[in-house]
């Protein structure tokens, strides 16, 4: 099942800031090409193959971006994480704070100033600068967008799905010296939007919605069951919204007694209710039913790629130690600076010691859908757990029985990373240097699914996107967690 959100328009840029920065950005001062440069990767590739040209974007409309900044000493925080990453190293386990992130690898205040002051000058609206100061937000007309990345939007209508978007015709570009600073410049087009991963079926178990229930899933892991949670904390990232009365008829019904989950909406949020509702109600109800007392705070962001980063940036920023992630999109289905600038953002987790693990996907190894073979991102990031899918069977005693892979789950060779230090002793033979999906699996098959409550009625649900939530519990249940971004290590 997949879900297309709408992107949302944000706030106005104000006026009368550009006597406030230096003269060389001034709104209306020309920059001669030779001093600019470009963002390389900031743009989609076969538009004319894939894609009919409708027109332009209305000047007028309004549009926010995340810009991401490149670390400080980038391969110094390579072999940082590594090292802190590494059980045979004396720098295991010691990660830094925030605090220590950014002064070590974050840019200089200086330099943020710098991108400040020509966004400013360009008529934007400059918004959070992020911990870490490697993540600038800003909002404005696509006229003053333009202008600022020296690029030109059009609408688009996708020759497969019918829907319309809109895009940079060419990659941004930025004077030179603010360039060399940037990685990325996310929300220049809404093409691109993550799915989740659930699948939807009723079989006849011991769930009142034919799935397995919450004694099952701890049962078949081994999972005590005194263990409940308490103290715990969990983050869901949910590019769709969810309704409390339903996650309350869920735990009233297994007598779990579980605490009302935290949002934290990012960027306005995700708007009104879509079809996505039943994956965030899947997420917490698979949660509290192996880990009930567990504190839960759902960041829920806008559905594009601004969203998307700024999203995962606010859960890096809040410090929680696991993330589940059930959606995604496929490698092939993102420009390679959004990947980058992703990425960026679990290294700086990895940095701090938080643990990502994503759903690999429904679609075997084709997730995009188009008869090639391609993977979920941001399961294939090196520093993100990526989980797979198995059939798993319990006895009546509710104990484990026996488990098989699902051959529904996502997974296969990354074309965009090559195999991390941590995988090259398994991987390097059978993916031809590049990293493999998934690492990890828990239950995934969809008869039985996971019984849930969602949209005010009982049903079963499957798909990788349940499994992903069980093993981000489980594996902090079992206090066994290694580094805390390394897939491969676990077991």
């Amino acid at each position: 099942m997949k879900s297309r959100l709408k992107l949302l328009g944000l706030v106005a840029a104000p006026a009368l800031l550009a006597a406030a920065v230096p003269t060389a950005y001034a709104a209306g001062t020309a920059q001669p090409h030779s001093t600019r440069a470009v963002i390389t990767g900031d743009v989609l590739k076969g538009l004319n193959q894939d894609a009919t040209h409708t027109g332009g974007v209305a000047a007028g409309k309004r549009i926010s971006v995340a810009i991401s900044l490149t670390p400080r000493n980038d391969k110094a925080l390579d072999t940082f994480v590594a090292k802190v990453s590494n059980p045979r190293s004396s720098s295991y386990g010691h990660y830094l704070t925030k605090h220590q992130f950014a002064a070590r690898f974050g840019r200089t205040d200086a330099e943020i100033k710098q991108l400040k002051d020509y966004l400013h000058a360009q008529g934007l609206t400059v918004g959070t600068v992020h911990s870490g100061n490697l993540l600038v937000d800003a909002s404005g007309t696509a006229a003053q967008l333009q202008k600022a990345f020296g690029t030109k939007l059009s609408t688009w209508k996708d020759a497969k799905s019918g829907r319309s978007f809109y895009a940079n015709d060419t990659a941004p570009t930025l004077p030179t010296a603010i360039a060399s600073l940037v990685s990325d410049v996310a929300g220049l087009n809404n093409r691109a939007q993550l799915h989740h991963q659930t699948l939807s079926t009723v079989t006849p178990h011991n769930g009142p919605g034919g799935g397995y229930t919450p004694a099952q899933l701890k049962g078949g892991y081994n999972v005590s069951g005194t263990y409940t949670g308490s103290g715990q904390k969990i983050a869901l990232i949910e590019f769709d919204g969810f309704q409390q009365s339903n996650i309350t008829a869920y735990d009233n019904y297994y007598s779990l007694g579980s605490p009302t989950p935290t949002v934290q909406k990012v960027d306005s949020g995700s708007g009104s209710l879509g079809d996505g509702q039943v994956e965030v109600e899947l997420d917490i109800e698979v949660l509290h039913a192996i880990a009930p007392k567990a504190n839960v705070t759902v960041f829920e962001g806008p559905n594009s790629d601004a969203g998307e980063v700024d999203t995962y940036q606010a859960i890096v920023d809040s410090g929680i130690p696991t993330t589940s992630i059930s959606w995604g999109a496929a490698e092939s289905q993102r420009t390679t600076s959004n990947i980058n600038a992703v990425d960026a953002v679990f290294k700086a987790g990895a940095a701090e010691g938080l643990g990502f693990y994503a759903t690999s996907g429904d679609d075997g190894s084709d997730d995009a859908g188009d008869g090639t073979t391609s993977v979920d991102y941001p399961a294939s990031d090196p520093y993100v757990t990526g989980v797979g899918g198995t059939k798993l069977t319990v006895t009546s005693a509710n104990a484990w029985s026996k488990e098989v892979a699902w051959y529904g789950g996502g997974g296969g060779k990354s074309s965009v990373f090559k195999i991390p230090s941590w995988q090259t002793a398994v991987q390097k033979s059978a993916g031809g240097g590049y990293r493999q999906v998934p690492d990890v699996s828990a239950h995934a098959n969809p008869s039985p699914g996971v019984s849930i409550y969602s949209q005010g009625s009982w049903s079963s649900v499957g798909g990788t996107s349940a499994a992903a939530p069980e093993w981000a519990r489980i594996r902090r249940e079992r206090r066994a967690r290694g580094p805390a971004h390394r897939g491969g290590a676990d077991p």
